[in-house]
This record gives C-alpha cells, sequence and structure tokens, in this order.
C-alpha cells in the first residue's frame, strides 16, 4: 500500500515484538520466583539469595525517563500531566505522540483518501498533536470543577478550624469529606507535610498544580496568617463569600456571552461542513480546489488562517475576566 504503510507496519511489529519480550519476561521472572520458593531442591545459599532482594536493571523507558528529567520540555509535560492527574511518564506521553502520529496517518491513507499522501502527512501531523489536546482539556476540565469545589473546601475548613483542629488536621478532614479532584489535592498536601516538606511549599506545589486565582488568595491568606497571626477561620469565611460571589457572577457572564460563543462557532464551522457537503454530493467541483496546487491549495490555507482567526477574535470578545 505505499511506503508510509510499510513504515507503519514496520512500527506496530516492533511495538509488539517488544511488548511481548517484556511480558515474557516478567511472566519467566514469576515461575522462577515461584519455583525457587517451593523446591525442595533448593540448598541454604539459594534461600538466602532469594531474600537479599536484588536490584533490577532499568528498563529502556526508565533509562530515557533519567535521561530527559532535567530537560524543560520534560519537566512541563511533568506539570501537564500532574494537573491533568494523568499517571504518565515522559517517555509514555512521547509514545503516546508517535502512536496517534502513525496511527491517523495509516486511517488516512488506507480509508479515509486512499493513496493521497498529502492529506496522510497533513492528517498525521494533527494526529501528532491529539495527546496534547487531550491532556489540555483534562486540565481545564479538571481546574473547572475544582474551582467550583473551593467554596465547599473553605466551607469545610472553616467548620474544622472552630472545631479545634489545626490546619493540617483540617486539610485531612477535607481530603476525607470532599470530592475528588478537592479530596486528592488536599490529600497530596497533607502527605507532603507529614514527609517533612514545610506547609509553605506544600501549598506552593498545590497551587503549581492547580493555577487558581482564588487559590492563590486563600494561599497567600494562609501564609500570612501563619507568619503574622490572626483568626485564619474569619479570614478563610471573607474569602469563601467572594470566590461564591465570584462563581455566581462568571455563571452570569457565561450565561450572557453563550450567544456569541455559539455564534463563533457556526461562523467557524460552517465554512467546513459546506464545503464537505459540496464535496460530496459533487466532487468534480469542488475537488478542482484540491487539485489545483497553484490556486486551490492557497485559496485554501487563506481560507483557514481567517477561519481561526475569526474565531480568536470572537472568543476573546467573549472571553471576559473577573
Amino acid at each position: 500500500m505505499g511506503p508510509l504503510l510499510v513504515i507503519g507496519g514496520i512500527i506496530a511489529v516492533v511495538l509488539v515484538v517488544i511488548a511481548g519480550l517484556s511480558l515474557r519476561s516478567q511472566r519467566a521472572s514469576v515461575i522462577e520466583e515461584r519455583l525457587g520458593r517451593y523446591s525442595e531442591l533448593n540448598n541454604f545459599a539459594n534461600a538466602v539469595a532469594e531474600e537479599t532482594p536484588k536490584e533490577k536493571p532499568p528498563t529502556f523507558s526508565e533509562r530515557l525517563d533519567m535521561a530527559l528529567k532535567d530537560r524543560k520540555f520534560a519537566s512541563e509535560w511533568k506539570s501537564q500531566l500532574a494537573r491533568a492527574d494523568l499517571k504518565l511518564t515522559v517517555t509514555e506521553y512521547i509514545a503516546l505522540h508517535i502512536i496517534s502520529m502513525v496511527g491517523v496517518a495509516l486511517v488516512t491513507f488506507v480509508i479515509i483518501s486512499p493513496g493521497n499522501v498529502i492529506a496522510t502527512l497533513i492528517l498525521g501531523a494533527i494526529g501528532l498533536f491529539l495527546p496534547r489536546f487531550y491532556v489540555s482539556y483534562k486540565q481545564s476540565q479538571r481546574l473547572h470543577t475544582f474551582e467550583q469545589q473551593l467554596a465547599d473546601i473553605l466551607g469545610l475548613w472553616v467548620n474544622a478550624l472552630r472545631s479545634g483542629y489545626s490546619v493540617l488536621q483540617a486539610l485531612e478532614a477535607i481530603s476525607r469529606e470532599s470530592p475528588d479532584p478537592g479530596a486528592s489535592e488536599m490529600r497530596r498536601v497533607v502527605q507532603e507535610v507529614q514527609l517533612g516538606i514545610p506547609m509553605e511549599e506544600a501549598l506552593s506545589h498545590l497551587l503549581q498544580r492547580m493555577p487558581s486565582d482564588d487559590l492563590d488568595l486563600i494561599v497567600t491568606a494562609v501564609n500570612i496568617q501563619r507568619e503574622v497571626g490572626g483568626n485564619l477561620a474569619e479570614i478563610l469565611e471573607v474569602i469563601g463569600h467572594t470566590i461564591r460571589e465570584r462563581i455566581k457572577l462568571k455563571g452570569d457572564i457565561r450565561v450572557l456571552t453563550s450567544q456569541g460563543r455559539i455564534t463563533g462557532y457556526l461562523i467557524s464551522g460552517l465554512p467546513i461542513v459546506l464545503a464537505i457537503f459540496l464535496d460530496v454530493i459533487n466532487p468534480s467541483y469542488v475537488g478542482k480546489m484540491f487539485e489545483d496546487r497553484l490556486c486551490g491549495w492557497p485559496m485554501l490555507a487563506i481560507g483557514l488562517g481567517m477561519i481561526g482567526l475569526g474565531t480568536a477574535v470572537i472568543q476573546r470578545i467573549v472571553d471576559i475576566d473577573i
């Protein structure tokens, strides 16, 4: 089916072979361990060797993670994966990009547009960024859910402090009573403090994972209270009331700007949907634009660029910061 199919097939075979070898080695090690444990032929030296665990050599992914841990993009990707609450390493994230690119390219070359190298390259490049789009979506969704929970979290925090709990005990109670992602984030703060990390640094880590203006206000208030003293329950109660009013105002603004946002989506998607519809009912009419590299392709590029610019402008207008 062409060079892309050959390359994709080779990559798929290599991945399957690597996965099979790793599973086989793991299964063999488990079997050997069980046989060595229950075999009557083992002497005392083998029993001592069994009790002393040997360090396993690092795998390829672990070595690659160690090589990339000091790189700037690797630290940024780790932060993004932590914000999205995805249990992936940098190596797995890179492999996901490659698999997504190859998979989308193969589907395009075989099913969507058979034999079309240009469409394969374009959609393959888009497939390369699909994992990043998903991670960005998970980040925004998780941050939005956390911001919606902040007012309730502060209510629990205030009640716990007034009941006589310390700050750490209050955070531990919140981690038990609140839903995710608030519970998991507060639980991580408690665990970091129990491991010896100062409270200020643990809260700073929380703010890095959840970059929210409301959370920044809370962390600042807690740090100032720990330095100069004061009634933390009253401070958090005032902040909670402010956050509730801000959430209410954001909801009102979202309702008022919904018409503008939907208009932007319609204006952006209508030309693309219309072009696809015309290409389906009359391929000879619209197909000339895709076949003519001298005039058709520049027109398509200019049209897509103007659609993207118009979408960005509309979203910028309806995005009102509070």
